[in-house]
């Protein structure tokens, strides 16, 4: 979840382990980042969140679920310079499969419920 990544990061400031723990997320083969767009971040926490995907830019993979559009990220990070910084670093030689906007949850539940 990335409001948890962001408490961690802020966490990990607080404590004067940041440098350790950005190396560490990093240098993972592939970080997953569940949620974005659900929750809005403070700006500390956004900041910080920035600084690990500029750690990992064109070194390593970040793969991104999200249920809102590039357009309602300026709802988790609102500061709008921030948010297109964020957007530009995930999506520069990256690759964007959209799956549409029905949730998977949803289907299920309904599903079940028909039977």
């Amino acid at each position: 979840m990335t409001a948890k990544l962001a408490d961690k990061l802020v966490g990990s400031a607080d404590d004067r382990q940041l440098t350790k723990t950005i190396n560490r997320y990093g240098h993972v083969d592939l970080l997953c980042i569940d949620e974005l767009g659900y929750m809005e971040l403070d700006r500390r926490g956004a900041e910080l969140l920035f600084q690990v995907l500029t750690e990992r830019e064109e070194k390593a993979s970040v793969a991104i679920a999200s249920n809102e559009s590039f357009s309602g990220w300026t709802k988790t990070f609102t500061d709008p310079r921030l948010c297109a910084a964020i957007v530009d670093r995930l999506t520069f030689g990256g690759n964007i499969i959209e799956t549409g906007t029905d949730s998977y949850r949803l289907a299920v539940t309904r599903a079940a419920q028909q039977h």
